[in-house]
């Protein structure tokens, strides 16, 4: 017999890899900024570092169960290097979850670094300073 995709045993389960998923991106999110804080460059030693740290984070470990962590291990089969050369994936989209994570939160605070640097180049006409005092 073949199970549906409204199966509610199906469902569960995406759900909750699902709430994983977005636990883990939290997770190396948070672990990344530290790093775009300090400007440190994504490179490929820094992202093993970040994976291992998110993928031993014991929270995460705790609310859920060790079948869906396991989904979330790179596989033994998908080697990268261990160097200080930047990260670069060329035009990959498949990614190991932290990989693909760390990398977002990279592009993400790039973008808002070229965005406010932008901003500051060229303020909005009309614009006016604020005073420290609200003035």
């Amino acid at each position: 017999m073949n199970s549906s995709s409204t199966d509610p045993d199906t469902a569960l389960a995406a759900l909750r890899y699902r709430n994983a998923a977005r636990d883990l991106e939290h997770i190396v999110c948070h672990i990344a900024s530290r790093y775009i804080a300090q400007q440190v460059p994504l490179t490929w030693r820094l992202l093993h570092a970040i994976e291992a740290e998110a993928l031993a984070d014991l929270g995460f470990a705790s609310r859920h169960d060790a079948l869906l962590l396991g989904l979330f291990q790179r596989p033994a089969g998908l080697p990268y290097p261990e160097t200080d050369d930047p990260v670069n994936f060329g035009a990959s989209n498949a990614l190991p979850a932290v990989f693909a994570f760390a990398v977002v939160a990279y592009d993400e605070a790039q973008r808002e670094a070229k965005r406010l640097a932008a901003q500051k180049r060229h303020p909005a006409k009309g614009a006016r300073r604020m005073r420290a005092w609200g003035g």
